[in-house]
């Protein structure tokens, strides 16, 4: 039997000690030991508020405290890269969307993270659908009047959106592209969908294209602005009055969103799972779902990592095209 020098032993232990302080070596055994922050890439009272605090509240019993956090600018890639930028340990975990995750990245000549290389998904929170909504001056109640309108106006329709290259934008792109309209529709990128909402109603702006959010349902129903298209198959169960895209002639702007929780890339399988078990216990609460379902979103109740991950890379390939062909550019 042989026996270890004590230079051998302290190098053996100094191994051992970088070993278990990598991430990959990291368990979920002392997982969470402090507060978890989740970063909303948006400014507060936008859609992603509505979705991240509810998460973060009903979440909390099973992973402990949830600090959220808002971090709006850029349609979302500002928040988006301070949690790509963040150490992989669970702590830092990002509400990231269709906008952050797939349009973003292939609209930008140099973007500030990749997806597949900076982040890996957890869970997939809800799925939402878009909606075109007017100020109640404009004289539009649907899609074919508001092409018409922006064509013997040129210059006189601007839509607003949480920002350059947002699904949201997207949407504009494809209605403009659709229309056959040019410079006849104008692009108001801001900060955050609260901020466009707000310059809709008060007629700074005449349109935006939004997340259907209870916000935007209660404004329409008090007459302060005019919901005339959702981008969903079907209609809203919350406002079966307004017709979809395909319904308005349009079917090439159907378009789903979705809202979930993405970690930054070399976060431990271990940790992933665990915030993943966590969010499905919590999706399965019919309080939480309820809360979602009244603000026209559909809740995941059947979501996981690699699922959520698949997701993501397939939206990647399928948009692609789409981004190329209308020349959709941040930057």
């Amino acid at each position: 039997m042989s026996f270890l020098s004590r230079r051998e032993l302290l190098d053996a232990a100094a191994r051992l000690t970088a070993l278990a302080a990598w991430p990959g070596g990291a368990t979920a055994d002392d997982y969470p030991s402090r507060s978890i922050k989740l970063v909303i890439p948006y400014t507060a009272g936008a859609a992603g508020d509505l979705i991240g605090r509810p998460w973060a509240d009903k979440v909390a019993p099973l992973l402990g405290p949830v600090h959220v956090e808002n971090i709006g600018g850029a349609g979302g890639a500002i928040g988006s890269a301070a949690v790509a930028q963040s150490a992989p340990d669970g702590y830092s975990l990002l509400l990231g969307n269709g906008s952050t995750k797939v349009t973003i990245p292939l609209s930008s000549a140099q973007p500030a993270y990749d997806t597949i290389r900076d982040f890996r998904a957890i869970y997939r929170l809800i799925t939402s659908t878009l909606a075109f909504a007017v100020h109640p001056s404009l004289p539009v109640k649907d899609l074919r009047e508001l092409a018409a309108f922006a064509k013997a106006n040129p210059g006189g329709l601007s839509y607003g959106t949480p920002g350059v290259g947002t699904g949201n934008h997207l949407v504009g792109e494809m209605f403009r592209q659709q229309s056959g309209l040019a410079a006849d529709l104008i692009h108001v990128p801001y900060r955050g969908m609260a901020a466009a909402t707000n310059d809709l109603v008060s007629g700074q702006i005449n349109s935006v294209i939004a997340v259907v959010s209870s916000q935007n349902l209660q404004l329409h129903f008090a007459g302060k602005l005019r919901l005339i298209a959702v981008t969903s198959d079907r209609r809203l169960s919350g406002a079966p009055e307004v017709p979809t895209v395909i319904e308005s002639g349009m079917p090439g702007l159907r378009y789903a969103g979705w809202f979930g929780l993405f970690a930054p890339k070399a976060t431990p399988d271990a940790i992933v799972v665990r915030i993943a078990a966590a969010t499905r216990t919590a999706m399965a609460d019919p309080q939480l779902q309820e809360s979602y379902r009244s603000q026209g979103l559909e809740p995941d109740i059947d979501s996981g990592p690699d699922k959520f991950q698949r997701l993501v890379e397939d939206e990647l390939v399928r948009l692609a095209p789409i981004v190329k062909s209308i020349g959709l550019k941040r930057d």
